[in-house]
């Protein structure tokens, strides 16, 4: 087994167009970054950044969009201030795929390189179960903006 195919995912259905989810996702400050997001994620090669106090840094650059269907956001450095290896999310990706179902789309996110046995594993799933199923979900469905990522 491929490290990429142990890598942390989650997949949500919903009942909206794939250009709908597509557009969610890419308008991150929405459901992820809010107030702590700056830079621009619209098209490729934009770069933005995640800092979530003195918790988490996280900057991305866009590397593959392809419409409707697949965005691919490489994580070029990141800083997550409760781990030992601080640096683990670099020279990770993060792949949104998105695909029509039914009367809607089905979204499937991969975090490739964020893998059991990592220190971070545990926490970082719980923490994008809690961002892809609840924050992205609720944005994309019910066009709600999340107001804070962590309680």
């Amino acid at each position: 087994m491929t490290a990429n195919s142990q890598s942390y995912t989650a997949t949500i259905e919903v009942a909206k167009p794939p250009p709908h989810v597509f557009e969610c996702i890419r308008d991150v400050s929405k459901w992820w970054g809010g107030k702590d997001l700056s830079g621009t994620t619209r098209l490729l090669n934009d770069e933005f950044i995640i800092k979530h106090g003195d918790v988490h840094y996280s900057k991305q650059r866009m590397i593959d969009v392809v419409p409707s269907q697949r965005v691919v956001w490489l994580i070029t450095e990141s800083r997550l201030a409760w781990l030992d290896n601080k640096h683990e999310w670099t020279d990770t990706k993060l792949v949104f795929e998105v695909r029509p179902e039914h009367e809607g789309a089905v979204l499937h996110f991969t975090h490739q390189g964020l893998v059991p046995g990592q220190e971070c594993y545990v926490t970082c799933s719980m923490g994008w179960n809690l961002v892809i199923k609840n924050y992205l979900f609720n944005f994309i469905v019910e066009g709600r903006v999340a107001t804070q990522l962590y309680a």
